[in-house]
């Protein structure tokens, strides 16, 4: 898979930073684009977890499986703020499905619901946002700051978050595999 032209940018894609990135949030970061307009663009970062507690407000329903919900650092902007992506399509009025099987949104009372069906839904709560201006991210991935493939829900749910930028990597193969290879630290190299 080559590198995607900037017109082909759109929501359901992942974004997987250049190696050169190497320090903060997006060293090694896959970003899941969930809007991407000539205004603007916005996406998660899905490969950064997170070790927190769930609120008692969260866990008020009896029987939820606090292991159901997974958290992760969801960009630099507003950290405060919880962003949940789910595989429920329960609540179409409240949620925008980002690619097939992979949903944005959703209220307390959903996610509460959801976490006591734990076996049935995979949940992940990003604390945070990544956001573009209009034309910024078209020009970041033409100067190669960021790769692109096709996002899917088994992707995003069933592998290692610690392990998806180098398996998106792999599976992306030439080039890009052998980018995958590179370590974290260049002094082991």
């Amino acid at each position: 898979m080559s590198l995607e032209s900037p017109l082909t940018l759109q929501k359901g894609m992942f974004l997987i930073s250049c190696p050169e990135i190497d320090d903060g949030i997006f060293h090694r970061s896959v970003v899941l684009l969930c809007d991407h307009s000539k205004v603007g663009s916005f996406g998660l970062v899905v490969n950064k977890p997170l070790d927190k507690e769930i609120s008692e407000e969260l866990t008020s329903v009896d029987g939820i499986d606090q292991t159901a919900v997974t958290f992760r650092a969801g960009g630099p902007m507003q950290p405060g703020q919880m962003m949940l992506l789910h595989n429920s399509d329960a609540i179409p009025a409240q949620t925008l499905e980002v690619c097939k099987g992979v949903y944005l949104g959703g209220d307390v009372e959903f996610l509460q619901k959801q976490a006591s069906l734990a076996k049935e839904n995979s949940l992940l709560l990003c604390f945070g946002f990544t956001g573009w201006t209009g034309g910024l991210l078209e020009k970041e991935v033409s100067g190669g700051m960021w790769y692109t493939c096709p996002a899917s829900k088994e992707l995003l749910f069933n592998v290692d978050p610690k392990q998806l930028w180098r398996t998106l990597l792999l599976n992306m193969g030439g080039k890009y595999a052998s980018l995958a290879m590179i370590p974290d630290d260049l002094s082991q190299n």
